[in-house]
């Protein structure tokens, strides 16, 4: 059995995007999804990464429901601030 969820996402493109999600009673991942697996190296015996094992309980089943535009140019752009602290912010004159 699935259990959906909508989520959005932004990579590679804006979207809202419908969803498994992993069982939140599950034994062996404890709802998470999956299982990390730290490793080390064979010479120095130090950490040297993780690897993730999915768990059986979700999939990585995704449908994408609706695109998201993307903002305009001229909204994406912030008018020039003035630095409060350089000399065409605040004063420095008492008082402060």
């Amino acid at each position: 059995m699935m259990r959906l969820r909508i989520q959005r996402t932004a990579l590679p493109r804006n979207a809202l995007i419908l969803t498994d999600t992993p069982r939140p009673d599950c034994r062996d991942c404890d709802g998470v999804g999956g299982i990390e697996h730290d490793y080390g190296d064979y010479e120095t015996g130090e950490y040297a990464g993780t690897d993730w094992e999915p768990c059986l309980c979700s999939t990585e089943w995704r449908v994408i429901l609706l695109p998201l535009p993307h903002l305009p140019r001229w909204l994406r752009r912030r008018p020039h601030v003035p630095d409060p602290w350089g000399p065409d912010g605040y004063s420095d004159e008492p008082p402060f």
